[in-house]
């Protein structure tokens, strides 16, 4: 099966996990070995998952202020783990072509594998939510009609995307493209590097 299409299927396998419950704090089953790849992706996608409904839940005009404080602290550090994940992720890619001959005339992409299965598990979020609106039976037929026509616009986004990692990772292992990761370098995470943080000190 090819990548991006497993990596469609777990991703959904894991949204549709999430919403047995829905709940931010629901505690999260991995039906794969952890170290593996789908388990890895499984991990990420979970990440996703609640970071989304976090999302939801902070944009509540009648929050707590303290509540949405700790909600977006919590945010932060989601975004944090998200962005460890892709490195994983990439860190897999790295070491599987690890011995493949680039060409002379290789190029580099735009973006790692890994960072385009990041959004691939952002639009799987995107495709199960637009469906949900179009599944209401609360809400008027032109509401009901948009998110028929975005979700149809998200599906299609989905099958172009899944072909480029596809054709991505093909390169990559013929040599015709090479990879290149450069690690985070967030810097309001790092108490040495957000002056708020180290004025502080």
């Amino acid at each position: 099966m090819p990548f991006a299409q497993n990596s469609n299927a777990i991703f959904d396998r894991c949204i549709a996990d999430y919403h047995i419950t829905d709940h931010v704090d629901a505690e999260m089953k991995n039906p794969f070995e952890v170290s593996s790849i789908e388990g890895i992706l499984y991990v990420k996608n979970w990440i996703d998952t609640v970071q989304w409904h976090l999302e939801d839940i902070i944009r509540n005009p009648a929050i707590d202020p303290v509540e949405a404080l700790s909600i977006k602290r919590r945010i932060d550090k989601s975004n944090q783990d998200r962005t460890d994940l892709v490195e994983v992720i990439d860190s897999y890619f790295l070491d599987k072509y690890k011995g493949i001959k680039v060409h002379a005339a290789a190029v580099i992409n735009t973006e790692s594998p890994a960072w385009a299965i990041d959004r691939l598990s952002i639009l799987a979020l995107k495709i199960y939510h637009m469906q949900q609106e179009v599944n209401r039976t609360d809400a008027n037929s032109d509401h009901i009609t948009q998110c028929q026509k975005k979700l149809a616009i998200l599906l299609e986004q989905r099958v172009d995307l899944s072909s480029a990692i596809d054709q991505l990772l093909r390169d990559i292992e013929t040599g015709q493209k090479y990879m290149k990761v450069y690690k985070q370098m967030k810097m309001y995470n790092d108490p040495s590097l957000n002056p708020i943080l180290y004025a502080k000190k």
